[in-house]
């Protein structure tokens, strides 16, 4: 017995020596994670003709891609980096808006579009975009008390609208009127006290929808009508746009909560060209009406808040069913300066998740104003249904955008093409004043200044006018 126990008493020490050993090994392991966890990321530049190395930070957002800091990149290297379009660069830290196009998500301060456009109305949004949370029943009032309080404009203005042509764009008139409520409004000027932000925020989110209404009314001669303080943000924006004096305007609910739907679905995008324009001449010290008209004149492009508009165009364009493979076939020829309008996104590589929910408020709106057969509609289901049985478009990944169908609300409720655009800006100035608050608190926000790769001519002297020979 003793003899059958000798190996099992030589075993234990084993094990022990073992079991020692393997707590080593796992103690190391865990020091080696640790170290390395404490070693900072960085990405190694290497320069192929010199085989000098430089390593830069990788730095971490909540979500999304992690960005490499190259803010030492020219001091070290002597070269910039070349992105047109910025489509690769990060231009600043942001906690308001976060997109990933690739799954088809939009996200303000955390929050879902889908829910906030089903759950949530554009005061309560305005709100989130600008202090970070949603407010309560008593911060929610209050907010409301003081942009419904700050919808009037200072009567001068009437006749600055007057300087203008009757047929102006309304968008040259929104430039030009936001711009200059600097000279009404400058007693609030110290953009570094949190409360004169505050002001000039209030002021421009209430006052952009009478602007925007008047640009309108300016157009059609007829007299400008002042808000009410009994009416919704979307309500007195349809009241101040098509009532007037000769009767009492009601405002139908059905119109306004789709209006409403789309406020919330334009309020901000992240960092696309307005807002982009607004932060860079923020960064300036710029006046925030200044900023603001900025980022108004950059959305005046069709390639941005034109778009809606110009889905509009190119339908009127196609005009009949029939012809819509004509168009397809012209919009995959590259050489063809045609070009499909409202489908694809450069950020969204996936359905727009705002196209889903305005398509909804299309048809409630198409419904209520007893619009059953709209030509335009039925041309753009028709081209939406061509389109996304498309080999091209399915493998390009040319799904419909927000401005495929929001065009169509707005005509149905009787605004012109040329007033789209002016009702984007009315929605996107929560977010560019939300973008440009955050960037008046940024520590490391700087004045923009990009740089360049120069293709000009090298230097040259000087040659007298006499001695120039024509080219």
């Amino acid at each position: 017995m003793a003899k059958q126990n000798m190996p099992a008493a030589k075993t234990k020490p084993a094990k022990a020596a073992s079991a020692k050993a393997n707590s080593g090994k796992a103690t190391a392991v865990k020091a080696d994670a640790a170290k390395a966890a404490a070693k900072p990321e960085t990405v190694t530049f290497i320069d192929n003709r010199t085989g000098k190395r430089f390593d830069y930070p990788i730095i971490k957002g909540t979500v999304g891609p992690d960005v490499v800091d190259i803010r030492k990149f020219y001091g070290d290297t002597g070269m910039f980096t070349y992105d047109p379009g910025y489509g690769s660069t990060g231009s600043c830290s942001s906690s308001i808006t976060y997109i990933d196009g690739d799954v088809g998500i939009l996200e303000y301060r955390g929050y879902p579009i889908e829910q906030l456009a089903e759950h949530s109305h554009f005061l309560e949004v305005a709100y989130l975009l600008l202090s970070g949370e949603l407010p309560t029943a008593k911060e929610l009032r209050e907010f409301e008390d003081s942009i419904t309080h700050h919808t009037m404009l200072q009567e001068q203005i009437h006749f600055f609208f007057r300087g203008f042509r009757r047929d102006s764009h309304p968008m040259a008139l929104m430039v030009a009127a936001v711009g200059s409520l600097a000279a009404f409004y400058h007693d609030y000027l110290d953009f570094h006290d949190p409360k004169d932000r505050m002001i000039a925020s209030h002021r421009l989110i209430s006052k952009i929808p009478t602007i925007a209404a008047w640009a309108y009314k300016y157009s059609q001669g007829q007299p400008f009508m002042y808000p009410r303080n009994d009416l919704d943000y979307a309500g007195n924006f349809l009241h101040m746009t098509f009532a007037t004096p000769c009767e009492t305007y009601k405002v139908n609910p059905v119109l306004a909560r789709a209006l409403d739907r789309l406020f919330i679905l334009h309020a901000d995008h992240e960092q696309n060209a307005s807002t982009s324009t607004v932060r860079l001449a923020g960064s300036s010290g710029a006046n925030p009406f200044a900023c603001i008209s900025a980022g108004i004149a950059s959305l005046w492009g069709p390639a941005h808040g034109g778009a809606n508009e110009a889905v509009l165009d190119m339908l009127t364009q196609i005009g009949d069913r029939n012809r819509i493979p004509e168009f397809i076939k012209r919009a995959k020829d590259k050489n063809d300066p045609f070009r499909l309008m409202g489908f694809g996104h450069r950020v969204y590589k996936n359905y727009d998740p705002r196209a889903k929910i305005i398509q909804r408020s299309c048809h409630d709106v198409l419904d209520e104003l007893g619009i059953r057969k709209e030509p335009l509609l039925d041309l753009a289901m028709e081209l939406e249904r061509i389109a996304l049985e498309d080999d091209y478009f399915v493998e390009h990944k040319l799904y419909p955008n927000v401005d495929f169908y929001s065009g169509i609300i707005y005509k149905a409720m009787g605004f012109p093409n040329s007033m789209f655009t002016a009702m984007f800006a009315i929605a996107r100035t929560v977010g560019w004043i939300a973008q440009w608050a955050e960037m008046m608190v940024d520590s490391e926000s700087r004045i923009g200044r990009p740089r360049q790769r120069f293709i000009g001519a090298t230097r040259r002297n000087y040659v007298p006018i006499s001695r120039r020979k024509a080219k």
